[in-house]
């Protein structure tokens, strides 16, 4: 299909120190992005890259070794919700919103050891990303949580609007803000995110963090340039029926915002 991508998004933090891998295809071919704390690598081939349900393992120029994954938490549907029958610039999936990790990656002669530590997994398909949009996950946490949160500029049958999805894993429940559930935007941008809808009210700020650049898909080929921050400093707080179900931070928050 031309004028078409396809790619996964596997992050892997330990202790402070985050190693994401994207890989797919587009217009171009296959590629392959790598994005620690201080580095991106970009590959013009799958090869050296081995993707599978039970982990990774890479035998790249920078980047060698492996990383086993253990049993997935994915959400109980999916995050498109009834957005997935209809036709979408760019539709979205998380796979699992966390594992735990077994192994590590020798970067540069440098060993990052990711035993213990926690993974995630997303999937983007379609023609472009939004032209606008914030995009952010979080699992380093000192009690069982996981968010993921996207609010996005979406253009459909000759108009725009602002769309939302964003999932909630909090020790061992699923939360689930939606527009296609009547959520509210009540801001977004380079500072955070506030959401309310029903009983429950979400409020993330970041503080400034460094971003490094990655390549984007525009009608079906790389060649945009967005910007990501694996070790963003930001402060998770959700609210029901205006009783506060936790007040976390976390300085590894994973960060996009084009808004």
């Amino acid at each position: 299909m031309n004028h078409y991508f396809e790619g996964r998004y596997y992050k892997h933090q330990k202790d402070g120190q985050t190693l994401c891998l994207i890989a797919g295809k587009a217009d171009g071919g296959p590629f392959i992005q790598v994005i620690t704390n201080t580095h991106v690598w970009q590959y013009d081939s799958l090869a050296g890259c081995q993707i599978g349900a039970q982990g990774i393992r890479l035998d790249l120029p920078q980047i060698k070794g492996a990383v086993r994954y253990g049993p997935y938490t994915p959400l109980k549907g999916d995050i498109m919700g009834p957005f997935q029958f209809l036709p979408m610039q760019c539709r979205h999936e998380v796979v699992s919103m966390g594992h735990t990790l077994e192994g590590g990656f020798l970067i540069d002669g440098r060993m990052l050891d990711l035993s213990g530590g926690r993974g995630y997994i997303e999937g983007d398909r379609g023609r472009s990303f939004p032209s606008a949009y914030l995009w952010l996950h979080c699992n380093d946490f000192s009690q069982p949580l996981s968010v993921m949160a996207s609010v996005a500029d979406i253009p459909f049958v000759g108009f725009h609007f602002m769309g939302c999805i964003c999932a909630i894993h909090y020790k061992g429940q699923e939360i689930r803000l939606a527009t296609y559930r009547g959520v509210h935007i009540r801001h977004a941008g380079r500072d955070g995110l506030a959401l309310a809808q029903g009983r429950y009210r979400l409020r993330v700020d970041i503080k400034a963090h460094a971003a490094l650049p990655l390549k984007a898909p525009r009608n079906g080929q790389m060649v945009d340039t967005i910007h990501e921050s694996n070790c963003a400093s930001a402060r998770f707080r959700l609210w029901e029926s205006g009783v506060l179900l936790f007040d976390l931070t976390s300085r590894n928050t994973s960060f996009e915002c084009t808004l």
